[in-house]
């Protein structure tokens, strides 16, 4: 399948300012995120930015970049700009690989592409959790899947809740249980992208702020690849940086 990555780059960040240019191993961070991507096979990796320096930084390492609307209010609406600027057919395939993941796996995204098909506009990935805090963790979405694979909600809570399992402890994970932690990678066909920003919000992303529970709410399928092992974390803290830039430095 042919398919290509856009790479939503903004400047603001309250936790860690000029993020996408933060320095790993002499190249930017956005520069680093969009050499992986192109590793995934996509026939071409494009960086949607609302800044002009983060634009020139790209240019300035032989990345396709392009200038943004800078009101966009998420970074689906900005990629949905670029991709009507390629021109890309409604059947394209289009992929959402944050600015702040120097280290995602290449297969991920791929596969991730892969799940979209003439009735499944809309993809995401998950990998099972093993860690019990992470259960009860807030900041760590959780998503439910049908039969087919499809996601049937997203949500911040334990989902699905063990009944009988947490009754007796909620120290250790139960046996045979195995929730599913969302990663924040998306793959659409270029005609639901467009579609995307006209849809209305939903009460249950203004609840949960979870933007991707606007399609269900919708009634779209969302299919979800199912990784076996946690990727590696993106970059949201100084102390990620850190962490990241060992890891280019090594």
């Amino acid at each position: 399948m042919s398919f290509t990555v856009i790479i939503p780059a903004r400047m603001a960040s309250t936790r860690l300012p000029n993020k996408p240019l933060a320095d790993l191993g002499g190249k930017p961070m956005v520069v680093r995120v969009a050499e992986r991507a192109a590793l995934s096979g996509a026939t071409q990796v494009v960086v949607a930015t609302d800044h002009a320096d983060i634009l020139a930084a790209c240019r300035q390492h032989g990345v396709a970049a392009q200038l943004t609307r800078a009101d966009h209010p998420s970074g689906t609406d900005r990629i949905a700009e670029v991709a009507a600027a390629l021109k890309l057919p409604p059947e394209a395939v289009v992929v959402n690989v944050q600015g702040d993941e120097p280290l995602i796996d290449p297969a991920l995204i791929a596969a991730t592409a892969r799940c979209i098909a003439a009735d499944v506009p809309m993809a995401t990935a998950a990998h099972p959790i093993a860690e019990v805090a992470e259960v009860f963790n807030p900041n760590v979405v959780k998503v439910v899947l049908d039969k087919a694979g499809r996601a049937l909600y997203f949500s911040r809570a334990t989902i699905p809740w063990h009944r009988d399992g947490f009754a007796n402890s909620r120290e250790v994970l139960p046996s045979a249980y195995a929730p599913l932690r969302h990663i924040g990678l998306y793959a659409y066909s270029n005609a639901f992208l467009q579609n995307y920003p006209r849809l209305e919000v939903s009460p249950l992303e203004q609840i949960e702020a979870l933007e991707q529970l606007r399609v269900l709410w919708h009634g779209y399928p969302i299919a979800v690849h199912v990784t076996d092992s946690a990727p590696a974390a993106g970059v949201d803290t100084p102390e990620d940086l850190d962490r990241v830039r060992q890891h280019f430095n090594d």
